[in-house]
């Protein structure tokens, strides 16, 4: 008998491959801004950007200042005053856009999706991530989508999860199994409600934290061992 019926997934770098959907966004909207130096300020954002979002995790600000004040701080790093609002909308349709798949993904959860029950669980926002869900095919395959935005709470918080565990039917925390790439967000918010985790990490890096997720995969077909 399986140890495991409800399984949480993240999406981006877990179930879609949002590195590289971000790179392609930020491409096209520096090109549509005419930029010079389109792989400087991309790397740049991409600095910033995280920063703003490691702060979210921890409550230091809110979503709405990261959304709308990364383009106004990246672009005051050149000495340009910008509209940061209007820019986040012109990126977003550029990144609503972006929907690659993780290779294994598809197979995944054709080889779960009957046999368990499958949620997403997310930070990003709302429109984009089930945008991204229905455009990349990948939205049938779950019972549900559990995105801050629409909660009100981000991972790793407890109210996140707590919204989680009151909406999944026949919830139980010792059946249930986070997968993610975040040991910041999915796997400390999963550990601190007491659930097992499953840190996706492709890129084998080392985990320098005081995180310990219950399993490590390499591999996204690796979880069918995991759940064997």
């Amino acid at each position: 008998m399986n140890k495991y019926n409800t399984l949480l997934f993240d999406v981006d770098d877990t179930i879609l491959d949002f590195k590289k959907g971000e790179h392609q966004a930020l491409n096209d909207l520096f090109t549509e801004l005419q930029i010079n130096d389109i792989e400087k300020i991309i790397n740049d954002f991409k600095f910033i950007n995280s920063g703003l979002w490691k702060d979210l995790e921890n409550g230091l600000v809110t979503r709405d200042y990261v959304l709308n004040e990364r383009f106004t701080i990246l672009f005051k790093k050149y000495n340009k005053l910008v509209d940061g609002k209007e820019i986040e909308k012109r990126y977003r349709y550029h990144l609503n856009m972006q929907h690659e798949p993780i290779p294994g993904a598809y197979d995944l959860l054709e080889s779960l999706y009957k046999k368990y029950s499958l949620y997403i669980i997310t930070n990003g926002v709302s429109e984009t991530q089930r945008k991204r869900l229905s455009d990349s095919k990948l939205y049938k395959y779950f019972d549900g989508l559990f995105i801050s935005e629409e909660i009100g709470f981000e991972k790793p918080s407890k109210e996140f999860f707590n919204a989680v565990a009151t909406r999944v039917q026949d919830f139980n925390i010792e059946s249930t199994l986070v997968i993610g790439d975040s040991l910041t967000a999915d796997i400390l918010g999963g550990a601190n409600y007491n659930m097992d985790t499953c840190w996706f990490n492709p890129q084998m890096k080392k985990n320098t934290t005081k995180i310990e997720p219950t399993y490590e995969i390499y591999n996204l077909m690796d979880l069918i061992n995991i759940l064997k």
